[in-house]
């Protein structure tokens, strides 16, 4: 609730000079790409989230049918099934992932931990049970997703205080804007690397507003139409090959348990598109199930044995060149409609056919 709403003379507008006022859409964008930013973190956290429980049951599953663990499949303990998340950065915009996480995810306050110069701003979520301290490196060590919320002028000495520390399968999640993902692989040698790039347009829509907090937006069926990954409404466009990275990134998290690539496509159609096949028997035929050679070469898929994984997959060269998975991507209008209903029924709001947004690929330039 905005106690101000009423209150003309306390709005941020009031004191702005009529000449200025053709500057204020600059609030509506800045805000609208924290929402969309926020939504997709939170979108790949949920993806992220759901892909562990799927380990845990399938292990689970196959304990009670058998003596020995899933085939393929390396055994974890308990506290290795829970995704653990770490934010770098503890201003705005690190302030308002972690509420949106905590929230919509939902994250546990145990399995969220924030990293800032100044651990002592952040007693409101050190009172949720959240741990907020200074060290970058243990952070580092201790999550399986690294958000970089932090100024372009930090992050090279970020990188040099955690690059000795970021273990292969963690995965690093930068909103450093200003710098380019061949620079984000170099400062810290690391390949598991996601950097969503977005696209402002000149007719920016009204519906961000300037002052509704991530969470509620998130639950405002416009706001969130707009977010979703292939929508251009709100005049702020996602490169769909972040949604490539996101795929790669998950097929990285099964493979860094040694679980061969049958099973791996198995929980990605489980994930992605069974929803779809329940509810349009008709489309079994015209929308195929993921196969290998939608992510690795057809030549390479033809050599891949069933119980062995897939390789281990370059995030930066993803986001940056042309794979298997970018023409399914891009081609496939029906995975398009899927993938929207999915992304909305993860924030708990289903789309009529009516709601459906109109799709946009995104531009493929980083």
């Amino acid at each position: 609730m905005d106690m101000l709403e009423d209150l003309e003379t306390l709005q941020f507008e009031y004191g702005i000079q009529e000449e200025d006022h053709s500057w204020l859409y600059l609030l509506g964008r800045s805000h609208g790409l924290m929402t969309k930013a926020c939504a997709h973190a939170t979108f790949f956290c949920k993806l992220l989230h759901n892909l562990r429980e799927s380990f845990s049951r399938k292990s689970l599953q196959e304990k009670q049918t058998s003596r020995c663990p899933l085939t393929g499949l390396r055994e974890d303990t308990p506290d290795d099934d829970e995704l653990k998340v770490g934010i770098i950065g503890g201003g705005h915009l690190g302030k308002q992932l972690a509420h949106t996480l905590l929230q919509l995810v939902p994250i546990p306050a145990d399995s969220l931990r924030i990293s800032t110069r100044r651990p002592e701003a952040l007693d409101e979520f050190k009172k949720l049970g959240i741990q907020c301290f200074y060290d970058n490196s243990s952070l580092v060590e201790w999550a399986n997703v690294i958000f970089l919320c932090c100024l372009p002028s930090q992050l090279s000495n970020i990188c040099v205080e955690i690059q000795t520390s970021l273990g292969k399968a963690c995965i690093v999640y930068s909103f450093v804007a200003a710098v380019p993902l061949p620079r984000l692989k170099l400062l810290l040698n690391h390949t598991n690397v996601l950097r969503p790039q977005y696209l402002c347009v000149e007719d920016l829509a009204s519906i961000w507003g300037a002052n509704k907090e991530i969470t509620a937006a998130l639950q405002d069926p416009v706001v969130l139409q707009a977010t979703c990954p292939y929508s251009p409404a709100g005049g702020i466009i996602l490169n769909i090959k972040w949604l490539e990275g996101v795929f790669y990134a998950a097929i990285n998290v099964c493979t860094a348990k040694d679980m061969p690539h049958s099973q791996v496509l198995q929980l990605l159609n489980e994930l992605f598109l069974s929803k779809h096949f329940e509810a349009c028997e008709k489309d079994r035929v015209s929308f195929q199930k993921f196969q290998a050679q939608d992510f690795v070469s057809k030549a390479y898929a033809k050599n891949l044995s069933r119980k062995r994984p897939f390789p281990w997959f370059d995030l930066t060269a993803v986001q940056l060149k042309e794979t298997p998975f970018s023409q399914y991507l891009s081609q496939s209008t029906t995975f398009q409609d899927n993938l929207t209903h999915l992304y909305c029924d993860s924030f708990g709001i289903t789309l009529t056919k009516e709601q459906e947004p109109e799709v946009s690929t995104g531009s493929s330039s980083q």
